[in-house]
């Protein structure tokens, strides 16, 4: 269980004052100079150090993907973008970080773009987020006030600017390159790597996009040490994190707890438990909508890191935990799902455009047993054709559920095709 002092998000549920008064109480924007001090690599290299993965879903290093930016400018600016469009299902952490403590998130912001070389930071947030964006906006204009953005950022010589930029809805601008054409002004598309944001991303320039979270837990591991940050966790699965408990528990709730916490601990000690309690579990998704579910076998050991999740072939993913209890209809919910991706596709890759409607399709009728059992090999083969072959992850994250499923609760799938069947013979007779 994490200890209270080793907390970073401290005002995640909104008791205290959000604005630059209150954060600087808990802590933040506290001689912001000296860790700008420290330097560019000694800053990367802490980062490194401290093992941080980023939060928003693939898990790769945040030091090694700040370091993949040019050391010398050619030239170009270089860019900062920050990834709040969060439209993962069942995902609320960084909604609540932009609403609650905002200005962690500029804090970071100004370190990870200082050590990037970027003088502009722009942060790409849900357009449904309204309340979230004003606040963004207000904290950007108290803090540029107060000295700490803009020309000669908190005293440091170094001049930084963080503008608020509103999406339009779309969950496939969640992906950095799609997310880096709707900045531009164009449509919400993926783009094929490489070449990478690092060496040609928005207008054409040096950029990184990084997850709203990864960005504003920066500050705290510089301050605090790589070693503080490191001895949280499990080797390779360092650190804190925000997860997000919804669905049949007795207390929905956000909670930052050590990675590689057991799933059961965390539903616990934090949601209240299953409704009906741990014996009425049927499963969890573990890592929000896109990653494959679990059964209640699996989930009484598993622990919420990345790899452990991995080796269960599920994903932590965004740490959003969705719980489904016994009373779940779970090929529906699944179905449901499904039905999500087909809506959110770009339509710019044939297997996603096509695959995601066809295996939706197959999945309204399987809730209802309206199949063959050999229909759910087809359905396979098809979700292995869609993985793995399409610009983005959006894809994959259609396979996923339905593979989860199937390996899971085939038999409920076939279950219900005998019995319409039977039924069906039934009332012939």
């Amino acid at each position: 269980m994490l200890r209270d002092a080793d907390r970073i998000f401290t005002n995640l549920y909104g008791f205290e004052d959000w604005r630059l008064a209150g954060a600087r109480r808990r802590g933040d924007w506290d001689n912001t100079k000296a860790l700008l001090d420290l330097g560019r690599d000694p800053i990367i290299q802490i980062m490194k150090d401290s093992g941080l993965r980023g939060r928003g879903g693939a898990g790769f290093p945040t030091g090694l993907k700040w370091s993949f930016m040019p050391k010398q400018s050619d030239g170009r600016p270089h860019y900062l973008v920050v990834n709040a469009d969060e439209g993962e299902p069942g995902t609320c952490k960084d909604r609540d970080i932009l609403r609650h403590d905002p200005h962690k998130l500029l804090e970071g912001c100004l370190v990870a773009g200082f050590a990037m070389g970027a003088h502009a930071c722009y942060i790409y947030i849900r357009g449904e987020f309204g309340e979230e964006a004003d606040r963004l906006q207000a904290a950007i204009d108290e803090a540029t006030a107060a000295g700490l953005l803009g020309k000669n950022a908190c005293g440091s010589g170094w001049s930084y600017d963080i503008y608020v930029h509103r999406g339009a809805g779309a969950y496939i601008c969640g992906e950095e390159m799609a997310l880096i054409e709707s900045l531009e002004g164009k449509k919400g598309q993926p783009r094929l790597k490489p070449p990478f944001p690092a060496n040609m991303g928005v207008w054409g320039c040096p950029t990184t996009v990084n997850n709203v979270e990864s960005i504003a837990v920066a500050p705290a591991i510089l301050r605090r040490g790589a070693a503080w940050f490191a001895g949280i966790g499990r080797p390779k699965n360092t650190g804190t994190k925000v997860f997000c408990i919804s669905g049949h528990v007795n207390k929905p709730c956000n909670v930052e707890e050590e990675m590689g916490i057991p799933l059961r601990e965390l539903i616990e000690r934090h949601a209240g438990g299953v409704r009906g309690g741990w014996d009425n579990l049927l499963a969890v998704i573990p890592g929000g909508s896109s990653v494959p579910l679990l059964p209640k076998s699996i989930c009484d050991t598993v622990l919420m890191d990345f790899d452990s999740l991995v080796a269960v072939k599920s994903g932590l993913g965004t740490a959003a935990v969705i719980v489904m209890d016994k009373s779940t209809d779970v090929v529906r919910a699944i179905a449901r799902l499904s039905k999500f991706y087909m809506h959110e596709s770009c339509g710019q890759c044939t297997p996603c455009r096509e695959g995601t409607g066809w295996m939706w399709r197959v999945m309204d009728r399987l809730v209802k047993g309206e199949a063959e059992v050999e229909e759910i090999d087809l359905l396979l083969d098809v979700a292995s054709q869609v993985e793995g072959h399409t610009i983005c992850a959006l894809g994959d994250a259609a396979a996923w559920p339905i593979q989860g499923l199937m390996r899971h609760f085939r038999a409920e799938v076939e279950h219900r095709i005998v019995e319409r069947k039977k039924s069906a013979v039934s009332r012939a007779a």
